[in-house]
C-alpha cells in the first residue's frame, strides 16, 4: 500500500513538508498514541483485511486548480458502464487501514469508493498526543464548508475516472457519520447517506455554522441513522431531537424517507473492528442494511 518511491509533498496552507507514504496511516499509531489504547488499540483476531482480488486500490492526488486532496480510492477491475460513486467520511482519527479496507469492501460490491483525507490542511491527526488536541487542533480547524468543497472536488474527479455521478452515496463514520448528514443537506450530487452514529447536535461556531438537527428541512437526500442505544457520547435524546426535526419537515421528501436504526445493546463505534467497541452482530446488520439503502435510493 505504500511505497518507497513516493516523492515528498509540500501540505497545503504552508504547512510542513509530508510524505504521501505518511497519508494512510498504520491503525494502531493513529489510536494508540491518543493515551486510550485500551480502548481503542487493534484486536487482530476480529480485524477484517479484505484482500486485492478483483480490485484494484491505493492512494490518489485529487488536483483541482490549487487545491491537492488525498485520498484512499478502490474500484473493481473489470467493470461495465459508469460505476455507482460512495465517498466515505473517517473518524476524526483520518484515513488509515480501518478505512481503506472499508473502500475496498465497497469496491468489492462494485462501486468506485473514495475515502479523501479531509483533514490535509490542519495536520495529522496521529502526531497529537490527546482527543483534546485532535478536537481542537484538527476538527475544530477543519470546516465544514471546506469538507463541502472537498466532496464536490472529489466527486468531479470520480466523474472523470469513470464514476456514474447520478448514483452518488454518501456514508460515514463518527466525525464522518455528522459529515454525512451534512453532505445530504447541501450537495445535491449526493442520492443517499448512511451516517453512522454521526453527532446530531452541538454548539455552532463560524467553521460550524448548523448540525444535522437544524438542517432536516434541508435535507435532499434520504439518510439511514445507524445508531448504539449504548453510546456513551451520543445519546438517544439526541437520536430522538433528530427523529423530532425529521418528522417536522413532513414536506421534505428526503426527511420522510430517513430512517434510524437502533442498535441497544452497542456502544459509539460499533463497527469499528480494530477497536474493543467492535459489535460484530451489529456491524455485520449495519452494512448489510447500509447496501440495502444504497441500493433502494439508487446508487
Amino acid at each position: 500500500m505504500r511505497s518507497d518511491h513516493i516523492k515528498d509533498i509540500e501540505a497545503l496552507a504552508g504547512r510542513r513538508s509530508r510524505s504521501r507514504r505518511e497519508f494512510l496511516r498504520n491503525t494502531t499509531a493513529a489510536t494508540a498514541c491518543l493515551g486510550f489504547a485500551s480502548v481503542a488499540e487493534p484486536t487482530f483476531a476480529q480485524v477484517t483485511q479484505t484482500n486485492f482480488d478483483g480490485i484494484a486500490a491505493g492512494e490518489e492526488t485529487i488536483k483541482d486548480g490549487s487545491t491537492e486532496l488525498y485520498a484512499y480510492v478502490a474500484r473493481p477491475k473489470a467493470s461495465v458502464g459508469k460505476l455507482p460513486i460512495v465517498i466515505i467520511a473517517s473518524e476524526i482519527f483520518g484515513v488509515h487501514e480501518y478505512i481503506a479496507d472499508t473502500a475496498r469492501r465497497f469496491a468489492k460490491q462494485g462501486y468506485l469508493a473514495i475515502a479523501p483525507e479531509f483533514f490535509t490542511r490542519a495536520g495529522d491527526p496521529s502526531s497529537l498526543g490527546t482527543m483534546a488536541e485532535i478536537m481542537t487542533e484538527i476538527i475544530g480547524k477543519t470546516p465544514d464548508k471546506q469538507v463541502m468543497g472537498d466532496i464536490t472536488i472529489a466527486l468531479k474527479w470520480a466523474g472523470q475516472q469513470g464514476g456514474d455521478l447520478d448514483r452518488v452515496g454518501m456514508t460515514g463514520f463518527c466525525w464522518g457519520g455528522r459529515i454525512t448528514w451534512l453532505a445530504c443537506a447541501h450537495l445535491p450530487q449526493v442520492r443517499a447517506g448512511v451516517a453512522w452514529y454521526g453527532r446530531l447536535v452541538g454548539d455552532k461556531s463560524e467553521n460550524f455554522p448548523a448540525h444535522p438537527v437544524d438542517l432536516a428541512a434541508q435535507l435532499k437526500a434520504p439518510v439511514l441513522g445507524l445508531y448504539g442505544g449504548k453510546d456513551t457520547g451520543i445519546s438517544l435524546d439526541t437520536v430522538d431531537q433528530m427523529k423530532q426535526a425529521l418528522a417536522a419537515a413532513k414536506e421534505n421528501k428526503a426527511a420522510a424517507a430517513s430512517r434510524f436504526e437502533i442498535y441497544p445493546d452497542a456502544p459509539h463505534a460499533f463497527h469499528a473492528d480494530y477497536r474493543a467497541t467492535y459489535q460484530a452482530g451489529p456491524a455485520k446488520d449495519g452494512w448489510e442494511k447500509c447496501l440495502e439503502w444504497f441500493k433502494k435510493n439508487g446508487v
